[in-house]
């Protein structure tokens, strides 16, 4: 089938390489344009981009709502349109380009977690399970009819990171199922009464309160990493946790206090019981174990965070 591929992060890599892989002709890829990254500000690429180079196919970095893109689109003539974690609404006329339609993977199981983020809310949330779907795309956020979707498993430890890390392959061969019989499976219209959603993440997101219960407070710890990580303050300058678990059961603690720090363990009080830091960076330091930590840092018991 000649598709066109729409997708930004590493997340939609492993379905762009699932459609060369089952030999599919990507007739031309489309991502968000080079952003400035780092201290210097250099210009970075995004690894759909890399991926697109890497196998030598046509591509466009141009915003969806400039005509030329969609010049650029019909010129390729593709059967179906893919996008995957692009980044970018786009436009009626651009998801009815494709005769096939415009096909979406979307990490979750559809109608729960509409919107940009459906990993970390999910995660924040403490959800146990997820999964990817693949849906027509409407004009809505989310809202087209369900094609397939396949239910995963979050772990107990699973941060964004390693969770996006094992729902990729899993959406790119739902993909890969779902071409192969497309127009053939059954549509499935959402039930928006049982919809949630998934607003991008903030700022206000990324501040741990020490005043929920431990539970919550790792939940948003696991969410916010790899990037751009939870963070509190100690001493007024930001100290960004990176993993996290739930800690002991302590009598008297006050959130946000320092409980232990020694013997290679830090445990902080929270709402309810104590969160167990095992890995954590101080503003301007490097991201480090407990134990590494504490060996020159003077944090100390009864440390007051946030």
């Amino acid at each position: 089938m000649r598709v066109v591929f729409c997708g930004t992060p590493d997340f939609a890599v492993a379905s762009l390489e699932a459609l060369l892989a089952a030999g599919h002709r990507v007739a031309g890829v489309v991502t968000r344009p080079d952003r400035p990254k780092g201290r210097g500000g250099r210009l970075s690429s995004s690894p759909v981009k890399e991926a697109a180079l890497a196998h030598h196919l046509p591509l466009c970095q141009r915003h969806p709502k400039d005509p030329a893109f969609l010049a650029w689109l019909t010129e390729k003539k593709p059967d179906v349109l893919v996008v995957v974690a692009y980044g970018h609404i786009l436009s009626e006329a651009v998801l009815r380009a494709a005769p096939k339609g415009a096909v979406n993977v979307h990490a979750s199981l559809l109608p729960a977690y509409r919107g940009a983020a459906p990993v970390q809310r999910a995660l924040l949330n403490g959800e146990t399970v997820t999964g990817v779907t693949t849906m027509y795309m409407d004009q809505g956020m989310d809202t087209g009819d369900i094609i397939l979707q396949e239910a995963l498993g979050i772990g107990a430890e699973d941060d964004a990171g390693q969770l996006l890390d094992r729902l990729a392959p899993a959406g790119a061969a739902l993909l890969v199922r779902t071409l192969a019989d497309l127009g053939d499976l059954p549509r499935v219209r959402q039930d928006d009464a049982r919809a949630s959603y998934a607003p991008p993440l903030t700022p206000a997101d990324e501040i741990i309160r020490w005043e929920e219960p431990a539970e919550r407070v790792v939940n948003r710890v696991r969410a916010l990493s790899p990037r751009p990580g939870a963070h509190t303050l100690w001493g007024g300058r930001r100290l960004k946790i990176w993993r996290a678990g739930i800690g002991p059961a302590r009598e008297g603690t006050t959130p946000g206090r320092v409980v232990q720090a020694g013997g290679g363990t830090i445990l902080v009080g929270a709402g309810e019981g104590t969160v167990a830091v095992y890995e954590l960076q101080a503003e301007g330091g490097k991201r480090l174990a407990a134990d590494v930590f504490l060996r020159g840092a003077a944090l100390r018991q009864g440390t007051p965070l946030g």
